[in-house]
């Protein structure tokens, strides 16, 4: 669980950065679903963080 955490989080980190990009090209579709991304993939992190503690127990 601890790797996947770590993916989840540099596939939320790259997914804001990747809609910040998306808002300089205006293309409205890339924002909607890099930070819809995002937010699922960072909320997942932050609640298994918040849940099972960093390190978590196994």
């Amino acid at each position: 669980m601890n790797l996947l955490m770590v993916l989840f989080g540099l596939i939320a980190i790259l997914s804001l950065v990747a809609a910040f990009r998306a808002i300089k090209a205006k293309n409205v579709l890339a924002i909607i679903f890099g930070l819809a991304a995002g937010l699922v993939f960072g909320w997942f992190t932050i609640m298994t963080i918040v849940h099972q503690g960093y390190p978590p127990m196994m």
